[in-house]
């Protein structure tokens, strides 16, 4: 299993990794040239990297590819400039490494590719690389769509798979959709079975990606996030990127604030 994600924190490829991250509860971090330099200016805090105390990128690379398992760089043609020179820094520390070409394979070949990699090697720490954001701008969005499904592809035929997909409604009840989360939440928490309720209060919370896997296609239809419930969207994406909050970030909110909310009533006590 997939413990944790690093990069170098820069805009593009680097920064679509540890936000996936972030979504689904894996832990994330790396190393960044002092100031937590970026093209954009200091990296938020909210990410947790390590600052260095240098501003030198190279360093930089060469730390986070030694703290890792293996190295995926994410890129379209030929490799250059930094994502080259992560390359040859990890051929040369003897560390695997792959280069996935985004201009000959799409999401669904790259993901695959992906996950024969970290199989293959045994990683549990995956660190990724690729170009800026100013060197190519689709990158973020290709970047944090790979692994994803990547790690969807995990996920199906898995144990978890079968226990959620079990508990999941299979029609879901026609009435009007919600506009704001709590609204939201309140209308699945109402309508999910009790068994239902309490595995989900009681599931780790680094097990996250698995309930939003499993829920996923349910979620999406039944708050109708899949069929233009604009109002629901908008209210889900306030105060985040409106360019790169999408549906599917929308659900996994949504997938979050329910399980809080099931913890309060679901959890089941020890009693001494």
């Amino acid at each position: 299993m997939l413990k944790k994600i690093i990069s170098g924190g820069q805009t593009g490829a680097d920064r679509a990794a540890i936000d996936l991250a972030i979504k689904l509860n894996i832990a994330h971090g790396g190393w960044i040239p002092k100031g937590r330099k970026t093209e954009a200016g200091p990296l938020p805090l909210k990410y947790r990297l390590k600052e260095m105390d240098t501003t030198d990128y190279p360093n930089r690379t060469k730390l986070n590819i030694i703290d890792s398992h293996g190295t995926v760089i994410l890129a379209r043609g030929k490799l250059s400039g930094g994502s080259e020179l992560t390359r040859v820094f990890a051929k040369v520390a003897g560390k695997p490494n792959c280069h996935i070409d985004l201009a000959n394979n799409n999401y669904f070949e790259a993901a695959v590719i992906l996950q024969s990699f970290i199989l293959e090697n045994r990683i549990q720490i995956l660190n990724v690389a690729g170009p800026r954001a100013s060197h190519d701008p689709q990158i973020y969005f290709d970047v944090k769509s790979i692994l994803e499904a990547m790690l969807y592809m995990m996920f199906l035929g898995s144990t978890e798979e079968e226990k959620i997909k079990a508990l999941v409604p299979e029609d879901p009840i026609k009435v009007d959709f919600p506009k704001i989360k709590e609204q939201a939440i309140e209308l699945v928490a109402k309508e999910l079975p009790l068994k239902t309720k309490i595995f989900i209060a009681g599931l780790d919370e680094i097990k996250i990606q698995y309930l939003y896997f499993g829920l996923l296609d349910y979620l999406k239809k039944r708050i109708g996030l899949s069929t233009g419930n604009k109002a629901l969207f908008t209210h889900l994406r306030r105060g985040r990127n409106p360019i790169t909050f999408t549906i599917e970030d929308g659900v996994m909110e949504i997938v979050k604030a329910l399980k809080q909310y099931l913890e309060t009533c679901y959890s089941l006590k020890v009693i001494k």
